[in-house]
């Protein structure tokens, strides 16, 4: 059978290594399986699939340091974690069984107490005997931190097994977003992730382990893990399996292409992940560790950790490359094989099928990727696999160099005129609050008086940022009529004042911040806004700026009447939002446009999709129970309408954001630098991808919202608070649409009032135009790969 694609050149910088006891963990796995009845009898799995698919050989080269126990042990979870999905598949996609599935699921928490005196049932099938097994000889040794962190991973990773089956059920493709989120946890990586802090030793101390750099790592981490997979699996999944979760097909259907272009695509998503991963390591963990004061011991675990993630990627690799599960290239689907040694070594025979390449077939070579051949007169075998090794990084490191240094080298303030708006969907009417008016008044009040319309310290635009035209013309009280039409009057100024407390907080941070030379001034205006938002509601120290000033004020008005587990969640929304900014300010330092995940993932908090939301549950959070309001089809229902109202905002400020204000957060741009296509095609695939998210807030409030009620068979009142929330996102987004088609933050004309120095510029030839010298960041302290093109370009207009 033809491979429906050819295998694109992968980035894989690290050799891979193999650990000296895989044929012991081979002996250990295949009894230990036998055990569990998972071999003959089971219906699954013959002890020839279970050789055939080789499960040592990838602990073996994703845990190349760990003890013999220690293989042993990961071996048998990764045996039992593939045998789960064969069978899940066996009994429950291909019947797509929805209520034996879930019944199926229901049952396996119990086997995976995190409080060790809690017994477990009588395991009923092999995936149950399976888990308590593994379960009683993994968790003791870790801290109760690590256990529920387990726990979650592990949970998510059985119980989104349904996400799959309903969308095979439905013959439905997700959209590219959607995929990204929900195939991390169906698929499995941040499990592994877990795994590798146990098979190290080195676990996460508890006071990072939730942190931004922690949780990018981890995620990009699993989306290198499940894109690869995606490629090497989609000839199974697709013609043998009936899957419909898988990257390639995903953007198929997405982008129009055909297998191979989609397969590049998915390959150039993958790389982009891996340089997310390099990027967080080399440039977030540090400051981290000394923000938290870890001891060496703790900066050493981290350490650890993070090699163990990067060893995962390479031994990953090299096993997809050998195992006969996937399609590698080789004619009979086996790119070869390693078999132990008495030493405790191995033997390699050649892989077959790479392509034809010629040259060097040790250990590491396939997972380089090499095409020239490393042997030399009189060169020994390991001098030519230490050259091989390093050839095969240097070619990585080279063919992804282009990708790389189109993130660090867009120029500030480029000339991009207007473009054309896509074809924005929106099904729902905007209902206007009678309030408006009162809200205006009471909004242009509020902000006079925080001085918002006044110089600050360290702001050296005269007349400060903001004056009374711009917020005229910026209109904040459209938007809260739109969001919030059925809010009393109070209530409407409340959201007024909130929509411009962030928005001046986002064009306050790099205007002013963007000249510093480090972060410091930024981290600490940031640190201090936890002391305006006291969670016992009590007093507050005296506000300093304008941004102190006006959240003292919001907080007494909005948290006062909350209970303090709703004041908890309303801190943790703003201070989200909060440190986004500083996430924008370390991108804008060094000149780099954002990878795409990372980006619409850090853009829902930028926007301030939490904290609005936030806003609109504080009327109803107690008719909703807290597991539906976790449950996974309200937290998608959210996701996708942030992502619409975020987009939405990227299409209408791309000319300000791009050309105005020389910013580098916008979809469009980073389509633009993904894609490396011109802003049009940007603007066609952001406008595709807003389209895709309100379908899918649509099937989920159509379909599987309805099927969530009957499940926690909720009663009047919850059904009509849920109810209610999808009606306020509903209006939450409408209303979004029309402020940005009402409000003049965006059009042309007052661009050029509100940045009279670009406007200058822009009236210049367009061959004689510079970047004007607008307030803005100085780029004399980025050093960062990419940021000379940055500091030329302002000197130029200087």
């Amino acid at each position: 059978m033809s491979q429906p694609f050819e295998l694109p050149q992968f980035y894989v910088p690290y050799p891979a290594r193999l650990n000296p006891h895989l044929e012991g963990a081979r002996l250990h796995t295949k009894a230990w399986a036998r055990e569990m009845d998972m071999l003959e009898g089971s219906g699954i799995w013959e002890e020839s699939d279970l050789d055939a698919h080789d499960y040592a050989l990838l602990c073996a080269y994703t845990h190349p340091d760990a003890s013999a126990p220690e293989l042993d042990l990961v071996t048998d979870w990764y045996v039992w974690v593939f045998f789960f999905d064969d069978h899940f598949l066996d009994i429950y996609k291909r019947s797509q069984d929805m209520a034996g599935a879930k019944a199926y699921l229901d049952r396996l928490p119990a086997f995976m107490p995190v409080d060790l005196s809690v017994p477990v049932p009588e395991p009923a099938n092999q995936v149950e005997a399976g888990l308590a097994d593994l379960w009683a000889r993994t968790v003791p040794t870790m801290s109760q931190g690590w256990r529920q962190r387990f726990f979650e991973s592990t949970k998510s990773l059985l119980e989104e097994s349904l996400w799959e089956l309903d969308n095979i059920s439905a013959g439905r493709v997700s959209n590219p977003i959607e995929y990204i989120e929900m195939r991390r946890k169906v698929g499995g990586a941040p499990w592994s992730a877990n795994l590798i802090e146990h098979a190290a030793g080195a676990e996460v101390p508890a006071v990072i382990a939730a942190s931004r750099p922690m949780r990018v790592l981890r995620d990009a981490f699993a989306d290198g893990v499940h894109l690869r997979n995606d490629l090497f699996s989609y000839q199974r999944e697709t013609e043998q399996e009936g899957e419909l979760a898988n990257a390639v097909l995903v953007l198929e259907r997405f982008l129009g292409i055909g297998p191979q272009e989609a397969a590049e695509r998915v390959n150039q998503l993958l790389t982009s992940r891996l340089h997310q991963f390099e990027h967080t390591a080399f440039t977030e963990v540090e400051p981290l560790a000394d923000r938290h004061a870890l001891g060496p011991e703790e900066r050493g675990a981290v350490l650890a950790y993070v090699k163990g993630l990067q060893d995962w990627q390479s031994g990953g690799h090299e096993w997809h490359m050998r195992s006969s599960r996937y399609m590698n290239g080789a004619g009979d689907g086996a790119a070869g094989a390693v078999t132990g040694n008495a030493a405790g070594g191995a033997e390699q025979t050649a892989p077959r099928g790479l392509g034809g390449l010629a040259g060097p077939t040790g250990i590491g070579t396939s997972a380089a990727g090499l095409s020239a051949s490393a042997s030399a007169a009189g060169a020994g075998a390991a001098a030519a696999g230490l050259r091989a090794s390093t050839a095969g990084a240097l070619r990585s490191l080279a063919a992804t160099m282009p990708q790389r240094l189109r993130s660090f080298s867009h120029p500030p303030y480029r000339r991009v005129g207007a473009v054309p708006l896509p074809e924005i969907p929106m099904p729902f009417e905007t209902r206007l609050s009678p309030h408006m008016a009162a809200a205006r008044a009471h909004g242009a009040e509020w902000c006079g008086r925080m001085g918002m319309l006044d110089a600050e310290p360290g702001f050296a635009v005269p007349g400060g940022l903001w004056d009374a035209g711009k917020l005229a013309d910026y209109d904040f009280a459209l938007c809260a009529a739109g969001i919030h039409p059925d809010a009393g009057e109070d209530d409407l100024g409340l959201t007024t004042d909130w929509l411009a407390w962030g928005t001046y907080g986002d064009d306050y941070y790099p205007l002013v911040f963007g000249r510093a030379p480090d972060m410091s001034a930024a981290r600490h205006t940031t640190d201090r806004f936890a002391l305006f938002m006291p969670l016992d509601a009590g007093p507050v120290p005296e506000p300093l700026t304008a941004l102190e000033k006006g959240l003292a004020d919001l907080w007494r008005r909005t948290a006062g009447p909350m209970a303090p587990g709703a004041r908890l969640g309303f801190r943790t929304a703003v201070e989200d939002m909060t440190e986004s900014w500083l996430w924008e300010l370390a991108n804008q330092k060094q000149n780099r446009v954002p990878d795409p995940v990372d980006y619409i993932e850090m853009r829902r908090r930028t926007f301030g999709s939490d904290l609005t939301m936030s806003l609109s549950r504080i009327g109803h959070g107690a008719a909703l129970p807290p597991e539906v309001c976790r449950a996974r089809p309200v937290r998608a229902m959210e996701a996708a309408a942030a992502d619409f109202a975020c987009l939405l905002n990227d299409v209408f400020s791309y000319r300000k954001e791009i050309e105005f204000e020389g910013e580098i957060h916008n979809g469009v741009l980073v389509v633009q630098n993904f894609l490396d296509c011109g802003p049009e095609e940007g603007m066609r695939v952001v406008g595709g991808l807003m389209a895709e998210r309100m379908a899918e807030f649509q099937y989920i409030t159509e379909t599987q919202l309805p099927a969530l009620l009957e499940e926690f068979e909720l009663g009047q009142d919850a059904r009509a608070a849920l109810d209610g929330y999808v009606r306020e996102l509903r209006d939450w987004m409408a209303g979004i649409l029309t402020w940005h088609r009402g409000c003049h933050r965006y059009d042309e004309e007052a661009l050029l009032r509100h940045f009279p120095a670009v406007a200058a510029a822009a009236a210049l030839p367009a061959a004689a135009a510079v970047p004007a010298p607008v307030p803005g960041p100085s780029w004399g302290g980025a050093t960062g790969l990419g940021t000379s093109a940055a500091r030329l370009a302002l000197r130029l207009a200087r």
